[in-house]
Parts: structure tokens; sequence; C-alpha cells
């Protein structure tokens, strides 16, 4: 039977709620670390009004946890990672799907210690038959809102194959596309069940100045699949073209795209215009008509040597939003200068990524990769054998943010910004993730102060809590 005991001059009922108040703590809001309590339930999974149920339903909670002057922030959101712990979720194993599906869940059951709570799957260039395989498995899955299941999908992430030949990368150059016909090219690589609205697919990242891509972006738009552009030879006005489409990302800065020039920015240049950021969920803009005057091509000798045209000088002052980007900030990729000269084009858009493949949390050495090549890891540093060339990161996300702080100083609570709030807007989810508002999802992590940064001490899902640091087995589920 529940029994009243008194809180603060009042009658509660103390039963088993499965609510829990931190207290004593500093809860991350905005760019501010706030002294305040936080209540939860683990019944729900959300985060409650604590004056509302103290007050008004009378009911106290069943645990109050003092977290000795912490940082308590929202879990960590990475729209970009390849794989981790071995497992690559661009390689359907030799056993099929089952033995995919289970190293996809133990994914998830690993990377929540590391601080992220949800994330996108991300799939390289492939042939369709791997994303008929894959995709069923990486769509969102927190419809089943249970903690033990560990990070939680958003959605899968496709970067590729409808990108740039000459800015691939790592990405396999046999298996690249150019979107001829629009979504008609997408549904032959991807499938017609995966581009809907109700799609496993979050994002994806096209070079936008192939043939047909313009016109994807936009069909991928009001299918409510968010488009970034990467991986690309795009100049500045093409790069435009792609955010009237309905672009809203870049596919981590700087990296695989062509580099800043005076004369034409490339897509760097979208940094430097004066609209605000897009609103969360509302990324579709105008899709350029016929009468968009043609952009240089990016392998005319006449792109950076000469000034676009009047008419394209014109389209500058009809610029939407400011894109989002990401950034892979493991000191390997770009140079904390670079980092920091493209946060202070546009704070409020810096999204931190680890691009990590599925060498993260393994040891050093020489491990086969799909492509009949090999991969060599070294700390932090992945490289292919045979080239040299830098195979992706294995950084983990708090990583990221504690490199973030060293190079720009900023604030604990403006780098974690870059790895909660903004991707939740970016992603359109936005009050349910990134946040510690009322009615959002109770996905946190409590940090203690470590070195230069900070560090995870315990993790939260659903108002569970699924890790502290120095446990084994973790948490308490």
């Amino acid at each position: 039977m529940p029994s009243a005991v008194p809180v603060n001059g009042h009658d509660v009922q103390s039963h088993d709620t499965g609510v829990t108040k931190f207290t004593n703590c500093l809860l991350v809001k905005g760019d501010e670390l706030v002294e305040e309590d936080l209540w939860i339930s683990s019944v729900s999974g959300k985060i409650l009004n604590g004056q509302e149920i103290l007050y008004e339903h009378r009911v106290a909670p069943d645990n109050v946890i003092d977290l000795g002057g912490r940082i308590l922030s929202p879990g960590l959101i990475d729209v970009q990672l390849n794989g981790a712990y071995g497992f690559d979720f661009s390689v359907i194993p030799e056993e099929g799907s089952a033995a995919y599906g289970k190293g996809f869940a133990r994914v998830n059951r690993d990377l929540i210690e590391t601080g992220v709570t949800s994330y996108l799957p991300t799939l390289t260039s492939q042939r369709p038959e791997v994303y008929e395989n894959a995709l069923p498995f990486l769509g969102p899955s927190g419809a089943s809102r249970n903690p033990l299941l560990g990070s939680e999908s958003l959605g899968a992430h496709c970067e590729g194959p409808f990108i740039s030949k000459s800015k691939n990368g790592i990405h396999k150059s046999s298996v690249l596309r150019e979107p001829t016909d629009g979504l008609a090219s997408l549904e032959q690589c991807y499938g017609s069940k995966n581009l809907r609205r109700s799609s496993p697919i979050k994002l994806l990242t096209l070079a936008p100045e192939l043939s047909g891509a313009i016109s994807s972006i936009s069909s991928l738009t009001n299918l409510g699949i968010i488009a970034s552009i990467g991986h690309s030879e795009a100049t500045y006005e093409e790069a435009l073209l792609s955010t009237r489409a309905g672009a809203t990302m870049i596919t981590h800065l700087f990296n695989a795209m062509a580099p800043l020039h005076h004369r034409n920015p490339g897509i760097f240049g979208l940094l430097g215009t004066t609209a605000p950021p897009p609103s969360p969920g509302s990324s579709k803009s105008a899709t350029p008509t016929s009468s968009t005057p043609a952009s240089p091509s990016p392998n005319h000798p006449q792109s950076f040597s000469q000034p676009p045209p009047h008419s394209q000088s014109q389209n500058h002052l009809q610029t939407p939003p400011k894109p989002y980007f990401g950034i892979i900030a493991d000191g390997i990729h770009l140079h904390p200068t670079s980092l920091r000269i493209a946060y202070t084009s546009h704070p409020t858009g810096l999204i931190l990524v680890t691009d990590a493949m599925h060498l993260a949390g393994l040891p050093d050495g020489t491990y086969p990769w799909t492509n009949g090549s090999s991969i060599r890891k070294s700390g932090s540093l992945l490289t292919l054998l045979e080239n040299g060339k830098i195979a992706g990161s294995c950084i983990s996300l708090v990583e990221c943010v504690n490199n973030f702080i060293e190079w720009t100083g900023a604030s604990v609570p403006v780098a974690l910004r870059a790895v909660t709030l903004t991707p939740a807007r970016m992603l359109g989810v936005g009050g349910v993730k990134g946040g510690l508002g009322e009615g959002g999802d109770a996905d946190l992590v409590v940090f203690g102060r470590g070195g230069k940064g900070v560090v995870v001490d315990e993790v939260w899902k659903f108002g569970v809590r699924v890790f502290r640091r120095g446990e084994k087995g973790g948490g308490d589920v």
C-alpha cells in the first residue's frame, strides 16, 4: 500500500512510481550550466515537470540521486557512424541477415557506454543488394523504447553512391553512380520501398554537381528524407542550387570536397551567407526552375579563374538558410584552425561527428576491409595499407567534444550543443532528443571532469541507468 510522507511541508504518496529526481547537478540548458533539479520517469521514459509531479500529483520520487555537482547533459547524437567494435554496417556477413542483426545489436549495446544514446548508422557507397539487406535493420528503432537495447537508431545515413569519383575517399569507385533520372535512379539503387515517408533512410549524402542531383534533392526533401551534400567537386553556385532544392546539411566539411578558393569558395562558401539556420523540421525550399542559370563545371578551367556571370552573382542575394555541417574533430581529418574558421562562420550549424569505422573500439593492428584492401589502425589514425589514404576515423564522440573545447576555448555546454541540440534540430527531432525540456526523452549523460574536458560517468536511456563508469556490467538494467 502506498503511504503518505511529508515533503516540503506537503503529504505526498510514496510508492513505486518509476520517478527519479536528480539533485545537486548542473543541467546543460542552451549555452549555460544551470543549477537545477531534473525529474524523469522510467515508466514513460520521459523528462517530467518536477513541480507538477510533487505539488499537483503529490507523488514523491522513488529515487533521489545527488550528482555531487556534476554535469547532467542530454544524450549524445552521432549522425555519421560507419560501424564499431569490429562490425561494419556496410558489410553483410556470409552467415546472412541474422548475423547482421546480431552485429548491429551488439554495436548498440556497446556504443551507449560512450554516451551516444542516438545515432545514424551510416552506409558507405555500396551495390543495391547491400542496401536491400541492411536498410531493414537500420531504420528508426525507438518505438520499442527498451533501454536494454542500448543506443537507438534514428534512421540510416546513406553516404553515396551518388558522389564524385574524384572525391570518393575510400569509397569503392566501381559502385559509384549518377542520379541521372532523379528519384527513379535513387529507387534503382536503394529500392523503392526504402524511399517513402516511412523510409528507414533519415539522411542521404550526394554530390550536387552530378547529373540529376538537384531534382533528386528536391524529391528527397518532399519525402521527408534529409539531403546532405558531400564527396563533391561542386562550385559555390552548384552548392547554392542544392540548398535551394532543399539540402540542409554538409557531410564532413572540408573532407572529400573541393578546397576553398578565393574566386569560388565551393561548398564552404555556403557558410558565408547571411541567412539564419534552417528552422527545425522546415528543410524544404524553392526548387530551381528551368530559368536558373547553368553553373560552371567544376572541372572547367575557367571555374576558378573567372568570376561567375552577372546573372549568377544575383543568385548570391537570394540565399536560402545556411546549412548545418559535420566536422570530424579528431585532429587528423582537419587542422584545429580549420574547425575554428568554420565554427566562427556558423556557430549554430556545427555538428561534431565521428565518421568512425568498424575498427573503433578495437586494438591497433592491420585489418581486412571490404574492397579486398586492408586498413592499418594506429591510435586514432586509420589508413589504407596500399596508399596511406585516411580511412575514416576511430575516435569517440566525447573525444571530439573535448578536442572542440581545447581548440576553440568553448565552454562545456557550448561544445555539448554540437552533439545534442544542433544535430537534433538538423534531424527534426528537437524537443524529443537533444534537450532537457519537459516531455523529451530521458536520454541522459552524467559527465565528470577529466583532463582538459569531460568524461562519461553515467548513461541513462529512457529513464533507466544503463551504464556507470567503473562498474562491471555498467548500470541498473
